[in-house]
């Protein structure tokens, strides 16, 4: 396959576009980067649109832990394997243009151009039933959205729901953070937060807010299904309509003259407070 050696290279030039938010939106598409997201991809139905590779993909010394080369490459091969069942494109960049298109430091020389997953509401809570999902209200921290993500695909939520104002979650570092979750957990958007507490309404889910003026502890509440738990603003906290609107307020137990708990923090000690409950539920 011939390798691409000019940034003027129209694929090579959509592909670099992706690093800015403005971008991915307007071509519904983001960028995934490494053997682990590809395989997620692969795995989890996401849509590559676009597999690119670096002129020297397969003689890296930095794989990943537990990850041999071999098995890197057999994941390259299952990707061109699938890019030509599908029909998608595959190109070759020089090392050079390679690493200007990555967002990491030690590049692992794969990466693809991914199709957004969008979802109607009908699609997002088709599946609502009996189930719990998260709702970012505008936090910012890469970090904390990715992790939030990944927590919730592992505790079994049904989808997050993001307001505006939350930062983009196919930027590469919280895309990176939520380890392949994006492939799985379904995630929908909302303008404000009357919208949202008017949908949560709708499809009967109770909303739980944390703060520091409550005397219920996170523990002493049904977080076991239909709940719709509010992740609030690194520095402001859950905003002021949903803590009028929520059905219940919590907070977590701190020691000494701590205010607040990271965010991803609280979120996974929620979320797995509603796991605990299920499963005593279900004895």
């Amino acid at each position: 396959m011939k390798v691409i050696t000019s940034p003027d290279n129209r694929i090579y030039k959509g592909a670099l576009q992706l690093k800015l938010k403005k971008h991915r939106d307007e071509q519904n598409q983001y960028l995934i980067e490494g053997t682990n997201l590809i395989r997620e991809a692969l795995a989890g139905g996401g849509e590559i649109e676009t597999l690119i590779f670096s002129e020297d993909y397969g003689r890296h010394t930095d794989a990943p832990e537990n990850e041999t080369s071999a098995e890197a490459l057999a994941v390259a091969k299952e990707a061109e394997f699938e890019a030509t069942r599908a029909g998608y494109a595959i190109i070759v960049l020089t090392s050079q243009l390679f690493r200007k298109l990555s967002d990491t430091e030690t590049p692992q020389g794969i990466m693809a151009v991914v199709k957004k997953k969008k979802y109607s509401e009908a699609e997002f809570f088709g599946n609502a039933s009996d189930t719990n999902l998260i709702v970012l209200d505008r936090l910012q921290d890469p970090g904390n959205i990715g992790t939030i993500l990944r927590t919730a695909d592992a505790a079994g939520y049904m989808g997050a729901i993001l307001l505006k104002g939350t930062a983009d979650i196919y930027s590469p570092k919280i895309v990176r953070a939520a380890a392949g979750s994006l492939f799985r957990l379904p995630v929908f958007m909302t303008e404000t937060p009357e919208q949202t507490i008017r949908l949560l309404r709708n499809y009967d889910k109770k909303i739980i807010c944390t703060t520091l003026e409550t005397d219920h502890y996170y523990y002493d509440v049904n977080l076991a299904q239909d709940t719709a738990v509010i992740i609030g603003n690194e520095g402001n906290g859950v905003c002021r309509e949903f803590l009028i609107e929520s059905d219940l307020q919590v907070k977590i137990p701190m020691e000494g003259t701590i205010e607040s708990l990271n965010a991803a923090v609280a979120a996974g000690i929620l979320m797995y407070e509603s796991v605990r409950q299920r499963y005593q539920n279900e004895l």
